[in-house]
């Protein structure tokens, strides 16, 4: 997937979840962020970030803040990407080569799965979760709490009871890790319900990704230990 127009910033603060205010071309401007996550460990006073510019004149913000350096890695934070990359990477036919249909936002019982993908002889349901948390090439989900999450995998694994095959492919917006695990210090429950779904069929993936200031595309699997 590939943004329009992205400039570099300084990022200052962040007054509360939805707003940054970064120094662009050397003008303070509020930028909306494009992930309601904590992001604490990304967004430090006087880090490199990149923003998009916005193309809707009616928008109360310029820009939408989608990347950070951290170190020499670039990470991006924008929480849309990871499905608009793996819808990519589905039509691409690069998950499974006689794909016939793909559909987001598909409905499932009381949940919303993310994909609803159909081969000729399978019928599958795919959630998908980004992962900007790091820590020493080790990257965890979930960053914050997720009861929503808990709910999402449990009715992945009833799907599986009827016939499905189920999926929850962490997409890693970054690259150069090691593995992927829960994130058992911030939400224990998680990662227990993860267990249990893996052990009821459902498949848990990783993939890393290619990042660029202006694009991002699903690359390669990373080791999941959970």
């Amino acid at each position: 997937m590939k943004y329009r127009e992205i400039k570099s910033g300084i990022f200052l603060s962040r007054p509360n979840r939805f707003i940054a205010k970064v120094e662009v071309e050397g003008t303070v401007t509020t930028c909306h962020v494009k992930n309601t996550g904590r992001c604490k460990e990304l967004l430090i006073p006087g880090v490199t970030v990149y923003v998009e510019k916005s193309d809707n004149p009616d928008r109360k913000t310029d820009f939408s803040l989608i990347g950070v350096r951290k170190g020499e890695r670039l990470i991006n934070m924008d929480s849309q990407a990871p499905n608009k990359a793996v819808h990519e990477w589905l039509l691409r036919g690069e998950f499974l080569e006689d794909v016939v249909s793909v559909k987001p936002e598909k409905t499932y019982g009381d949940s919303r799965f993310d994909f609803y993908i159909e081969t000729s002889e399978k019928k599958i349901f795919m959630e998908v979760k980004g992962v900007t948390l790091e820590e020493n090439d080790v990257v965890m989900f979930p960053d914050a709490p997720t009861e929503r999450g808990i709910k999402h995998i449990k009715e992945l694994c009833r799907s599986v009871k009827e016939g499905y095959e189920a999926y929850v492919l962490f997409v890693i917006q970054m690259d150069k890790v090691k593995l992927f695990k829960p994130n058992y210090r911030t939400h224990p429950e998680f990662g227990e319900a993860l267990k249990e779904a893996e052990k009821q069929g459902v498949n848990i993936l990783a993939m890393d990704c290619i990042i660029h200031e202006d694009s991002m595309e699903l690359n390669k699997s990373v080791p999941v230990l959970l």
